[in-house]
């Protein structure tokens, strides 16, 4: 047996049948936030670097933007069978987590902000701050929102 086959079994039996499904939406969600985070940086660092808007403004515009594309892509991809609740109280839904989220999110980012731009100057600590505030949110976000946002999936 290949080297790659026995790491591949030895994963597989890690994870429990009951939890392969979860397992497999996780990751779709942790894709989906990773797009979610090219959208929210990259307008971040354009609306700061481009257009001048001061730093916590500029998150505040991006986050919304990435919220957007992150329910599309989680309603008709990591949760294809989310469909008995009516559209709007999905989005509403994924909104208010979201916004809840993005209120550790800014509580993280202003703070590691205010840290880090003195130490490594405006662009390093813009961007680690931001990568530190993603990581914190994304178990708020990924468990409430699977646990009410699309607690009608199996």
């Amino acid at each position: 047996m290949e080297r790659k086959e026995v790491i591949r079994f030895a994963a597989i039996d890690l994870v429990s049948p009951t939890y392969r499904k979860e397992l497999r939406r996780f990751l779709k969600f942790c894709v989906v936030g990773t797009v979610g985070f090219i959208v929210d940086t990259g307008l971040l660092n354009g609306l700061i670097f481009l257009g001048g808007v001061i730093p916590v403004i500029a998150k505040a515009i991006s986050f919304i933007a990435a919220v957007t594309n992150n329910f599309v892509w989680n309603r008709y991809w990591t949760y294809p069978e989310s469909r008995s609740k009516p559209l709007w109280q999905q989005i509403s839904q994924f909104f208010m987590v979201n916004t809840a989220g993005l209120g550790i999110n800014l509580m993280v980012f202003g703070t590691a902000s205010a840290f880090l731009i003195p130490r490594l100057g405006m662009k390093w600590g813009v961007n680690l701050s931001q990568i530190l505030a993603v990581g914190v949110a994304l178990f708020w976000n990924f468990f409430v929102n699977r646990f009410w946002t699309f607690n009608d999936v199996t």
